[in-house]
């Protein structure tokens, strides 16, 4: 049998770019996104749906916001590494479960250490479950009140803890938005049923679609995306073996799902958020981020910086004010733009169609000279 050829890094790079959705093909809608995704990190303000713009040709926030609080299609839970995402309603079910699953014994732990017994733990779950059926939808500090009431304690980190717990088998999720507040809500009566699935199959669907968005990949960057443990890796990436092919690179070995994928053209620049996918998708970024510019993207603590990809690589960071009539789109160069300078002015144009500002104006910071 003939050697495979060897996918340079440049097309590695590009067909990453094509999983990812970042070409964006056309008639996706937001809910197609975050199902392809499988999730999209969510912990800060706009990032999700900023992350969804870049993959997506027409979709406004209007859009997004429809289709979690009218439609009911996404929704935002604790999912992959026990973080907040959007997912797909009907992959609540099984996907938290599944994905929150390493991180509860570090809440029970917390939990102790914030003098909330184990026994209680369990009835205050029961609790925010009862509560949460009787009353609607109710913000943390309210179900804090009422559980301090029944003589749990839940200040502090308790009550983060208590509702994370109580949201990480997939029968809790956010709800509304109320007076500035996410609210917590059961999740059969805000999305319906979210089918379960037996673990080995959950197993195998993870790996199925996480290769489906981040392919080529390897089975430690499905470790570090979802936060599983080796084992379960091990396992997933053994249930689907037979929908795998190799990719050679001039590092190791990489997978992705058999049948043709699509690469991305050259020459595309996005403007991706805070924790985009792009970067937070794979267990090294060296691919697409070069060493000695790695502190002004992830500068430590968790953070990902908004970033300007073209190419495929990191080329700036980006951040946005709101003027007078105006939404001021700043990017700060690490490396020349060159011939990007327009894509770049017609992804701020575009960050602003997505927001329904009226006008946006670019700009871009020069670093300083020695």
């Amino acid at each position: 049998m003939a050697a495979m050829p060897r996918v340079d890094v440049a097309t590695l790079r590009r067909m990453r770019i094509a999983a990812q959705l970042l070409h964006r093909p056309a008639g996706r809608s937001a809910a197609d996104v975050v199902r392809h995704l499988v999730g999209i990190q969510a912990q800060a303000s706009m990032a999700a749906e900023l992350g969804i713009r870049a993959r997506s040709r027409r979709i406004t926030l209007e859009d997004v916001d429809r289709a979690r609080l009218e439609e009911r299609s996404i929704v935002r839970a604790w999912a992959m590494r026990g973080t907040l995402h959007l997912v797909a309603a009907e992959d609540l079910g099984w996907l938290v479960p599944l994905t929150a699953e390493p991180s509860r014994p570090r809440s029970h732990r917390r939990l102790g250490e914030e003098g909330v017994p184990a026994a209680t733990v369990g009835r205050a779950l029961g609790l925010i479950r009862d509560m949460l059926a009787a009353e609607g939808p109710l913000t943390r500090p309210e179900i804090a009140e009422r559980l301090r009431r029944r003589r749990v304690p839940a200040e502090g980190q308790a009550i983060h803890h208590l509702t994370w717990l109580a949201a990480s088998d997939g029968t809790v999720c956010f709800g509304p938005t109320r007076s500035g507040r996410r609210t917590l809500v059961l999740a059969r009566d805000w999305i319906g049923r979210s089918p379960a699935l037996g673990r080995e199959r959950a197993l195998a669907e993870l790996a199925s679609r996480y290769l489906a968005a981040h392919g080529p990949s390897a089975p430690e960057d499905l470790a570090y995306w979802s936060g599983l443990r080796a084992t379960d890796v091990r396992r997933a990436w053994t249930l689907i073996a037979d929908r795998l092919r190799p990719v050679e690179t001039a590092g190791p070995t990489l997978w992705r799902l058999k049948g043709r994928q699509s690469r991305a053209g050259p020459g595309l620049i996005r403007l991706l958020p805070m924790f985009d996918e792009y970067l937070l998708g794979w267990r090294s970024r060296d691919l697409v981020l070069a060493e000695r510019h790695r502190r002004a993207v992830v500068p430590g603590g968790g953070v990902i910086h908004q970033s300007v990809v073209a190419d495929g690589t990191v080329r700036g960071t980006w951040s946005v004010d709101v003027a007078p009539e105006k939404l001021v789109v700043t990017v700060h160069p690490l490396v020349g733009l060159g011939a990007f300078h327009r894509s770049l002015a017609a992804e701020a144009e575009d960050v602003g169609r997505f927001r329904g500002d009226p006008g946006v104006e670019l700009r871009i910071v020069r670093p300083a000279t020695r």
